[in-house]
């Protein structure tokens, strides 16, 4: 009888103890804005959110586009900009289309999201939670990157440490943020596609290239977000923006050092590479998994991602590219919207959605044709398919240049693009095994970590919660100005003390020299009088 009454409570009191250990000490209150029209980029940084909302923290995200993770248990607030929108998606069109410089084209972009996400500040939703909530209401504010410093004051705003998600490799602006040092001797993956190793005037290149960036475009980039921030921010409420910047505890960037090339890094930057990729795929659709199964010999898998439509594009190039994919002897699965097909073809299955990362880890896919951008890649490298690259915009050009140079694919100009120059590098890709194997070493390669992005997100960012901001992380060159990391100021003292002992030393030897002068003429004064007396 007592042993009756003893296993339930012994059984339950097991269960309490469970789950207890089971959870995180305390569940920490976390805000993530992510004021980016782009879905490519949601996709990185939510999938940090929902690694710390499974994780057991309390979760709440601010954004602008539609929710990508619409089974996660963190708390999704979004904000429709509407109309505003679509002037993104005129810009897109816009940078896509016209043959002008890749600054220009940066320029462009970096305006519109600069632009999008000041109307997420001044959101009535937005002005509403930073009306009912202060200091002590969030934790750790997770920020979204893309040249938002002025969303930096949320974090002044809560008083809490700040987490920056971003999505590519880290730029030079996110080098500052941490106090990470910038190279110029090798290729700079955002700005010059000069091949690895550099030769000498692609050092040079790479060079003036830096200098542009950290003089030029980060200067007129800093002035946006100070007027921004001040806005959103007054001066009279809030410490000034060089202060704020400097509550940066960590940066999680879309990278793995597996990419290349190798760089040094503080331990402030956090490498998350593949974030957005699933360690076991979800089920595929019953259609599409049919299709797929029943490909033995292969099938393609074609999308330009998540930002570009069918009008974003030509008719000229999509005839192009229609044409080309219509006459292969495979499947091919193509992200498309409902409006403006190409054209209709037994081997092409048009669709407006298709899950990427479950579709790339079927055994039968046998390319990839992609936009570049770096999600994709690294999803089309962590599952081992070669590619063909149509780059666009932005870092894709680049990226696709790393992937042709690494032996992952081809990539074919979007601009000058032809019927023959796409036929050219599908077929190459397709019927040079050496493609296949090249990713698929790489991706035994870039899945062999001690964690798991998702893991490596939760343990830092727990870690930043138990030491209260981790300053101690903190690199001594995020409080030092520009002048003071290049040493100008020492190199300017040291200059001047030279000059000084030069002064003093050349003023010792003028008035030795006038002494001498003047004893010889005291001398020669002497002998002439003897002289005169003999």
């Amino acid at each position: 009888m007592l042993v009756r009454v003893i296993s339930p409570v012994l059984i339950g009191f097991i269960f309490c103890y469970i789950i207890l250990t089971a959870a995180p000490t305390q569940a920490a209150r976390i805000l993530g804005f992510f004021p980016t029209p782009s879905k490519s980029h949601m996709l990185i940084h939510a999938a940090a959110a929902d690694a710390l909302a499974s994780a057991g923290h309390n979760v709440t995200i601010i954004g602008v586009s539609n929710n990508v993770y619409p089974k996660s248990s963190y708390k999704y607030i979004h904000i429709n900009l509407g109309q505003h929108l679509n002037r993104h998606q005129s810009t897109l069109t816009s940078v896509i289309n016209e043959s002008t410089s890749f600054y220009s084209n940066v320029i462009k972009l970096v305006k519109g999201i600069l632009d999008t996400g000041n109307h997420t500040l001044h959101h009535p939703i937005m002005r509403e939670l930073l009306r009912i909530n202060g200091e002590g209401d969030f934790d750790l504010v997770l920020l979204g990157y893309a040249m938002t410093d002025y969303a930096m004051g949320l974090g002044a705003h809560f008083r809490c440490p700040i987490i920056v998600s971003f999505m590519i490799q880290p730029t030079y602006a996110i080098d500052r943020m941490v106090g990470n040092p910038t190279e110029t001797f090798h290729g700079s993956l955002l700005f010059t596609n000069a091949k690895e190793p550099l030769t000498f005037w692609g050092r040079v290149s790479n060079f003036m290239a830096n200098l542009f960036e950290q003089w030029i475009i980060t200067p007129a980039l800093d002035l946006e977000n100070l007027k921004m921030y001040n806005y959103n921010f007054p001066p009279d409420r809030y410490p000034p923006l060089e202060e704020v910047r400097k509550n940066v505890s960590l940066v999680f960037t879309n990278h793995h050092f597996s990419q290349g090339p190798i760089r040094p890094n503080v331990p402030s930057l956090i490498e998350i590479g593949g974030i957005q990729i699933k360690e076991k795929p979800d089920p595929l659709p019953a259609d599409i998994a049919k299709i797929l199964d029943e490909s033995k010999e292969g099938a393609i898998y074609f999308s330009l991602g998540t930002n570009i439509q069918g009008s974003h594009l030509t008719k000229e190039k999509t005839k192009i590219i229609f044409n080309v994919i219509s006459k292969l002897p495979y499947k091919v699965l193509w992200k498309w919207g409902e409006q403006d097909r190409p054209g209709q073809a037994k081997n092409i299955i048009y669709k407006e959605w298709l899950p990427q990362d479950d579709i790339l880890a079927h055994p039968n896919i046998k390319l990839f044709i992609t936009h570049g951008g770096m999600g994709s890649v690294v999803e089309a490298q962590y599952h081992g398919v070669p590619m063909v690259g149509i780059p666009l915009f932005g870092d894709q050009p680049s990226n696709m240049a790393n992937v042709e140079r690494s032996g992952y694919g081809l990539s074919v100009d979007y601009l000058t693009l032809t019927e023959e120059s796409l036929n050219t590098a599908i077929q190459e890709v397709l019927n040079n095994p050496k493609y296949t194997k090249t990713v698929r070493d790489f991706s035994r390669l870039y899945r062999d970590r001690p964690m798991t992005p998702r893991q490596t997100v939760v343990y830092w960012t727990e870690y930043v919660l138990r030491h209260n901001g981790a300053k101690h992380m903190q690199s001594p060159a995020v409080h030092m100005n520009r002048w003071q990391l290049m040493s100008l100021d020492v190199i300017g003292f040291l200059l001047a003390i030279l000059f000084a002992v030069v002064a003093v030393f050349v003023k010792i030897c003028k008035l030795l020299c006038c002494r001498d002068k003047k004893g010889k003429e005291t001398k020669l004064s002497k002998t002439k009088q003897k002289n005169k007396l003999q």
